[in-house]
């Protein structure tokens, strides 16, 4: 008895201190989320460029079901909230707040992909800081909603598929279509992944070079006219630049390479999983470099962009300098991306 006296003395008062500390953690991430949600949700329907068509179609609803070509879980999703009776408002905020959801399901199918363990809650808020932060995440908040919602899912569904977890895919996967059909593009890809890193970085290059000479255009208006003709009327009339994007192009192998640039300031072994990682990620930048000539062309990078951006978190997270991935520091960090957010959607700061 005496024994385990000490031992009870010892562990109670770690007990006590690690559940005040995963409480505050907690009320961070529920005070930084509110916020953002009211960031979003609060917006005038002049702030983002589909806000106004979303507001319109939620609004057309009060008559009873109209036509759209919106996809099922959307259009679901839509018309149980017009239904009960949901302001505009009411529409966005639980528009926004469904977008974290799916990005607290990608943070957390990517924890268990990199080894798991300890600190998740400081992993998501290394997340959601890396998010907010993000342009490409404004862009998924306030235009293209519909694919912001796919897009994490997208992510997650490929990390399953590099795992062979079938179920895990194929229900990420569903989901993700759900939301917005595009998210076929990437799944389509997924079969990449079965070959060696060498096959597909070679893969990856012959499209990084064929897209940035302008043969990915040629190749598709000349095989598939229809397709050719379908990506360059998407949005016809907007103020947009269509044509070969080579800044896009370097800037997304840019995110490739970058956990390679810094495995050494990394922790074994989560830089070889991070490493393992950016495979999904060369994936996801596949239907950009395909079609990625035409309008409002930085729509396919979207998911992919995104995904980075929880590469980044996971080289901060897992840094072998203690001081980038201080819980204090990170959450502090949090609290300023969450400024930085506000910044973003009220100027309309898109990438």
């Amino acid at each position: 008895m005496n024994s385990v006296a000490p031992y009870l003395k010892h562990s109670e008062p770690s007990n006590i201190a690690t559940n005040a500390r995963m409480m505050l953690s907690l009320i961070l991430l529920a005070f930084v989320c509110v916020a953002a949600d009211l960031i979003v949700g609060m917006r005038g329907i002049d702030v983002g460029t589909d806000t106004y068509v979303y507001a319109q179609f939620f609004e057309s609803l009060r008559g009873g079901p109209a036509q759209t070509r919106f996809e099922p879980g959307f259009l679901f999703l839509t018309e149980l909230l017009s239904a009960c009776g949901f302001s505009v408002k009411a529409y966005q905020l639980i528009l926004f707040a469904t977008l974290l959801c799916m990005a607290f399901l990608a943070a957390r199918r990517y924890f268990d992909y990199l080894g798991g363990g300890r600190g998740y809650m400081t992993f998501l808020s290394a997340c959601l800081m890396m998010l907010l932060f993000s342009p490409m995440f404004v862009n998924a908040s306030i235009n293209a909603m519909r694919q912001g919602l796919a897009a994490l899912p997208v992510f997650a569904a490929l990390l399953c598929f590099q795992q062979r977890q079938w179920r895990g895919f194929f229900l990420y996967g569903v989901v993700a279509c759900c939301f917005h059909y595009s998210s076929l593009l990437y799944l389509a890809c997924a079969p990449l992944l079965l070959l060696n890193v060498r096959l597909q970085r070679i893969a990856a290059i012959f499209a990084f070079v064929a897209y940035c000479t302008g043969l990915t255009m040629v190749v598709v208006r000349s095989a598939v006219p229809a397709l050719y003709n379908a990506v360059m009327d998407y949005s016809l009339s907007a103020n947009y630049r269509s044509g070969v994007r080579i800044d896009f192009a370097v800037f997304s192998i840019f995110w490739y390479l970058l956990p390679f640039l810094l495995s050494g300031l990394v922790r074994k072994p989560f830089n070889q999983r991070i490493k393992d990682s950016t495979s999904v990620y060369l994936v996801m930048v596949l239907p950009f470099f395909i079609m990625g000539w035409g309008n409002f062309s930085n729509r396919y990078l979207l998911p992919a962009y995104l995904a980075a951006s929880l590469m980044v978190a996971a080289l901060l997270f897992h840094n072998r300098l203690s001081m980038l991935r201080n819980p204090i520091l990170l959450r502090g960090a949090l609290i300023l991306s969450c400024a930085a957010f506000l910044y973003y959607v009220t100027n309309q700061v898109v990438v």
